[in-house]
């Protein structure tokens, strides 16, 4: 194909001509697979490289600065690609030591993952469910929980002059705040 063949193809193409299109992928489709055949590829690696030179090129179709030299952008992308299949292909190493393969994964088996997954999901869902039936309460339940959750835990002196509640009390509203807790907590179903 001549070059202000392609550049006009290319301009068409951008605009949605799908003739222009197909007149691209055959007129250049030859010199891409020359340019991945050159490297020796797998069939399938070739297949794969053939694939994806022509998938980045409709994602820099609209981009092309110079439409007339897609050919050569479409060879120097295929012999990235290639390039890129064989360095890939050197770190992998092929072995049938059963000690290689028996080796268990520093991140647990897929099960355990799974299963500890769940279980974060699920105790993120209970803490959920609990602070909204906390936020139900009255303020001074609120008030008093908070209080009483920190960290260090105040003495019920300090309680007292935050809150301003008599010592005596504290021990029976905390009791009272929390069987209505409890209450709001096993009316969702979450006990």
């Amino acid at each position: 194909m001549e070059r202000s063949e392609v550049g006009a193809l290319v301009r068409s193409a951008v605009d949605g001509d799908a003739a222009a299109w197909k007149a691209i992928v055959e007129g250049l489709g030859p010199l891409v697979w020359s340019v991945v055949r050159a490297h020796r590829l797998s069939d399938a690696d070739a297949h794969e490289v053939y694939q994806t030179v022509w998938f980045r090129f409709t994602q820099h179709l609209d981009r092309l600065r110079e439409p007339e030299k897609a050919g050569s952008w479409l060879a120097s992308t295929a012999r990235h690609e290639c390039l890129k299949v064989h360095r890939q292909a050197r770190r992998l190493v092929l072995t049938d030591d059963p000690q290689v393969l028996d080796t268990v994964s520093e991140d647990g088996e897929p099960e355990q993952t799974l299963l500890e997954t769940e279980e974060a999901a699920a105790h993120g869902e209970r803490v959920r469910r609990l602070w909204q039936a906390f936020e139900e309460l009255g303020e001074r339940c609120r008030q008093l929980l908070r209080v009483l959750i920190s960290t260090p835990p105040p003495s019920y002196q300090e309680v007292s002059a935050a809150l301003d509640i008599a010592v005596g009390s504290i021990g029976p509203m905390r009791q009272r705040c929390l069987r209505r807790l409890r209450a709001r907590l096993e009316a969702r179903g979450t006990a």
